[in-house]
């Protein structure tokens, strides 16, 4: 995958090729830098239209004369850049398709007339609707948060009024009651929801904070971070 950038008027050469590729499948980025197509032990990417390990030895010799640099992408970048075409482009784009654009933030653009290939929609519904959710989390617009409360009548309706009122869209609710022994003193409410971006989701979490549920947030792997 490559762009081109126009580097202006005063340049003497006025186009710049720009190859991209994944982070976890730079093959062609450890090619360059040693001087022969050099295959590599593993490839580990969401893009796998460009997860190979080994460039053609063919084209090896016409890229590395033509191709003023090489920079590389990680999966998250694509993933935001994928929600991103989606939303704000109605553009469907496979992940390998997508480099080129994940890429931009890379790159001093600004008054630059930029060219950015984009290339294959091949994405199976369920990669979509995996690759679309896991977007929403990065932007914080998806959003798990654990509470604990008293085992009592009243509790989940109290916490569900003050979500309603700061406008938080509950998608799930796990009510675990083996947390504590005493479940009078404490039980787990973890909730999933939406919000507007990352303010609204400090807004929200700020809320039950005031309210003195400590509410902590869980990350993407399971894990837990003190607010």
């Amino acid at each position: 995958m490559a762009f081109g950038m126009d580097m202006g008027p005063d340049s003497v050469v006025n186009i710049k090729v720009i190859g991209v590729e994944p982070a976890g499948a730079n093959c062609l980025q450890v090619s360059l830098d040693k001087g022969e197509v050099t295959t590599l032990p593993t490839v580990n990417t969401i893009a796998d239209g460009t997860a190979v390990q080994t460039p053609g030895s063919k084209i090896f010799p016409y890229v590395r004369q033509n191709l003023d640099e090489i920079i590389t992408v990680d999966d998250d970048e694509l993933i935001v850049a994928f929600l991103d075409m989606v939303e704000n482009h109605k553009m469907v784009v496979e992940n390998s398709g997508l480099l080129t654009v994940a890429a931009l933030k890379h790159l001093g653009v600004k008054d630059k007339r930029v060219v950015s290939i984009l290339s294959g929609g091949n994405m199976d519904v369920i990669t979509m609707s995996s690759v679309v959710q896991q977007g929403l989390i990065f932007r914080d617009r998806i959003f798990t948060v654990s509470v604990l409360l008293p085992d009592k009548p009243g509790e989940l309706a109290r916490v569900s009024s003050l979500l309603a009122e700061q406008h938080g869209n509950i998608i799930k609710l796990e009510h675990n009651q083996f947390i504590s022994i005493n479940r009078n003193a404490a039980v787990e409410l973890r909730i999933t929801m939406e919000a507007f971006g990352t303010e609204h989701k400090n807004q929200i979490v700020t809320a039950l904070t005031d309210a003195g549920y400590r509410p902590k947030l869980v990350k993407v792997k399971g894990t837990y971070s003190e607010m």
